[in-house]
């Protein structure tokens, strides 16, 4: 099982904006990113609905809209990567009822994968931006 790769290109979207001079085109960022700028402009939407940056057309560029310091990484992950709770781990499907495994699998790991869900959810609530661009900082010394 993958989370999609969408969470860490926002933060490297994120750690750009905070980071680079203006403006900073789709077209920069996915230089950056190493990726398609289609796919850059995709995630800033989700991230400018989230309210976290505002998106100018063209060549105006985008800004963030909060302190890194206020941007969770909890936040940057549920606005591209929209899971319930609860819903992080999918179950196969149909598997056999006349099997005592099959009948009873999804029941015994339920609660352990709920629980799984809210521990990465907390680590993810506990680090910010600033974290992440601080400890990027760090590197380049």
């Amino acid at each position: 099982m993958k989370i999609s790769s969408r969470f860490t290109v926002a933060t490297h979207i994120l750690s750009l904006i905070a980071t680079q001079e203006p403006p900073l085109t789709s077209e920069k960022i996915a230089g950056s990113v190493n990726t398609n700028p289609v796919v850059i402009r995709r995630i800033s939407g989700q991230l400018k609905k989230a309210g976290l940056i505002t998106v100018k057309a063209g060549t105006g560029g985008a800004t963030l809209l909060k302190p890194l310091d206020q941007i969770t990484l909890l936040e940057v992950y549920k606005a591209v990567d929209s899971v319930e709770d609860g819903e992080l781990f999918q179950f196969h499907e149909n598997p056999n009822p006349n099997c005592e495994v099959g009948a009873h699998i999804q029941g015994a790991m339920e609660q352990t994968l709920r629980d799984a869900q809210t521990a990465m959810e907390q680590v993810l609530a506990d680090k910010t931006m600033a974290d992440v661009v601080d400890s990027i900082r760090s590197e380049l010394v």
